[in-house]
């Protein structure tokens, strides 16, 4: 009977918990006083949590962006009230505000938020639109991350639109309604006078809001993204959306994106729409971060959700999640019409060349790079290049070498796709992400094979890609010769100052390497010409240098030295460096005509086309 009693009792304190929560109510309201100095003001009201004190959490990175950003150091002005009376606000965390509500019904929270970082994952406040990155703009009470919000968006008087992912609430003029805060956290929203337009694809209604003008043919735009988007759901089955929406930030010069759950942030050269390069990378872009749709935030690794935005969630699978991503751009750009099979090769060569090129991929494997975001991947130094390698990078080319492999294994009868689309629908039926080992069977399982002594090479170490290996599986051969022939290099390279040239980098076993040539020091001559007339019969596009392109050492031989006077903490000093033959390499790829039947294949089956 005791028992009995005491289970009741609980089931009785666990609905009234519940219900509690269910009458709780959150709203929020941004508004925009002052856009010219990058101020939006935040109003959130919390109704029915009757509690002594109420912790606001604002997090401290944002999603697909692996750096601890710290988005509260642009707050000020918190404040809070109950009943139009001030309440205690202490901040007991960096990221943490405790308003003391003495178990107050309604408590009103107001604060600002300094606006002013260009990018695709921090907030940007002008008097022409307001980009809201919500992590970086919205706070959520401790504990209640999955409790549902709305938010009331009022635009700046001179400002008629808003574009975002989240739902609107029927009846209210730009009020929308998120399920949870992950949900409100993973929905970007662009405020101010956008260009919009739509069209169909996969079933899928897709709204393209363009901020910042440019030379772009919306309805060629619309023909050409629709493509994508048809590719990219024929490899997954279908699409987990009904709306998705694309923001895009034109600028002079831009560049990149950020993924979300049904939306994106690109960021574009507005006047590069024209050219063929121009539009086939812009293109790219949107094919990369549709992918993201799947992989990243269905397809995930087990790290990445439910998320800690206290603190950094470590992965060693960005390279499944990032470089995987690069890589299907390429397949996506060639199955949609956007290129050819001996560019999409080249392509891919030209990634594995980067991979080769790079000092640091024979110091820090795929895994170590994925774990190590956090700290080295966007936080880069001079030396980065000598110690570490990009998971975007790397991971591009652990794809192509894992789906040639696949093909080659199966004859041509299963791909990497479909481990794709296996470990998406995997995690879709378990409702969790995947570990590396899960990920690593279901490779196995489609393969028939074995990868532990691939995954030991190339997930898990640095051994060099055996490209030629593999892309002969696909009747493509590669060519490798020197980036430079005959032509010395010193490793070093830097930004022209007042008096000489300021070393920013240097290559890891180069002559700048041995010499001891340092990161700071100021080059005053070489061979005892100076910097100025060193200069003087050649026109630099920008202040960037690299020595070899000063006529001086360009005239020299490999086994050559080279005399540097440079500055060290203000006191001169000389250097000579022995020049070094080139250790990058290019490589051309070129598809065998004369191919046998079972490359041909393979290749028709990698293309997809």
């Amino acid at each position: 009977m005791f028992i009995k009693k005491s289970i009741l009792s609980l089931v009785v304190l666990l609905t009234s918990i519940m219900a509690a929560k269910a009458q709780v109510k959150i709203g929020l309201e941004v508004s925009f006083k002052e856009p010219q100095a990058h101020y939006a003001e935040v109003q959130m009201n919390i109704s029915g949590l009757a509690k002594d004190y109420v912790d606001l959490k604002m997090p401290v990175w944002t999603l697909g962006s692996y750096l601890i950003r710290e988005f509260e150091k642009s707050v000020e002005g918190f404040t809070a009230s109950a009943s139009g009376k001030a309440l205690k606000v202490e901040k007991v965390r960096k990221n943490i505000w405790r308003v003391f509500s003495a178990k107050a019904n309604d408590i009103k929270i107001n604060y600002r938020v300094y606006a002013f970082e260009i990018s695709v994952r921090t907030a940007f406040i002008d008097e022409s639109h307001a980009f809201l990155s919500p992590t970086g703009i919205f706070m959520h009470p401790a504990g209640m991350i999955k409790s549902p919000s709305t938010v009331k968006i009022i635009p700046f008087n001179t400002w008629s639109k808003v574009s975002t992912g989240l739902p609107i609430v029927a009846g209210e003029t730009f009020t929308y309604k998120a399920s949870d805060f992950d949900v409100l956290y993973d929905s970007p929203i662009e405020v101010g006078n956008q260009d919009t337009f739509e069209f169909m694809a996969s079933g899928v209604r897709h709204e393209v809001a363009m901020y910042g003008g440019g030379n772009y043919d919306k309805e060629k735009l619309k023909v050409d993204m629709a493509k994508i988007v048809e590719q990219e759901t024929a490899v997954y089955g279908e699409n987990p959306n009904k709306y998705y929406l694309f923001i895009v930030h034109n600028f002079a010069r831009g560049g990149g994106g950020l993924e979300h759950l049904n939306s994106t942030t690109l960021g574009a050269s507005r006047n590069a729409y024209s050219t063929e390069a121009g539009y086939k990378g812009f293109l790219g872009l949107v094919a990369h971060e549709y992918h993201h749709l799947w992989n990243v935030k269905r397809l995930r690794p087990v790290a990445l959700g439910p998320f800690d935005y206290d603190n950094e969630n470590y992965t060693t699978n960005l390279w499944v999640a990032e470089g995987f991503t690069s890589y299907y751009e390429n397949k996506y750009i060639l199955r949609a019409g956007f290129d050819d099979p001996n560019g999409f090769v080249n392509a891919l060569a030209g990634g594995i060349a980067t991979v080769l090129n790079t000092p640091g991929a024979k110091v820090q494997s795929a895994a170590a790079s994925s774990y190590d975001a956090w700290i080295i991947g966007y936080r880069p130094n001079e030396n980065s290049k000598n110690n570490s390698i990009s998971y975007y990078n790397k991971g591009e080319v652990i794809g192509i070498l894992m789906d040639l492999e696949i093909i080659n294994a199966t004859k041509g009868a299963k791909s990497l796709d479909d481990v794709m689309k296996a470990m998406y629908l995997q995690c879709k039926t378990l409702k969790r992400g995947y570990t590396d080992a899960e990920f690593k069977a279901m490779v196995e399982k489609i393969s028939g094979i074995s990868f532990t002594n691939f995954w030991a090479k190339y997930v898990n170490g640095v051994d060099d890609a055996e490209y030629v290996k593999y892309f002969s599986y696909a009747g493509v051969n590669v060519s490798t010769e020197n980036a430079t022939p005959d032509k010395p290099v010193t490793g070093a390279s830097g930004q022209l100052v007042n008096d000489g040239i300021t070393v920013t980098s240097t290559t890891r076993n180069s002559a700048a390497w041995d010499a001891g040539l340092n990161v700071n020091d100021v080059i005053l001559s070489l061979d005892d010409t100076t910097v100025g007339d060193a200069l003087s019969t050649i026109k630099l596009r920008s202040p960037m240098v690299s020595l070899e392109s000063l006529p001086i050492v360009a005239k020299k031989k490999i086994g050559d030295v080279l005399k540097l006077k440079v500055k060290r903490d203000g006191i001169e000093k000389e250097i000579s460096l022995t020049l070094k033959a080139n250790p990058s390499v290019r490589l051309k790829a070129t598809i065998d005509e004369n191919a046998s039947a079972a490359q041909k294949t393979v290749l028709k089956k990698w293309m997809g086309i």
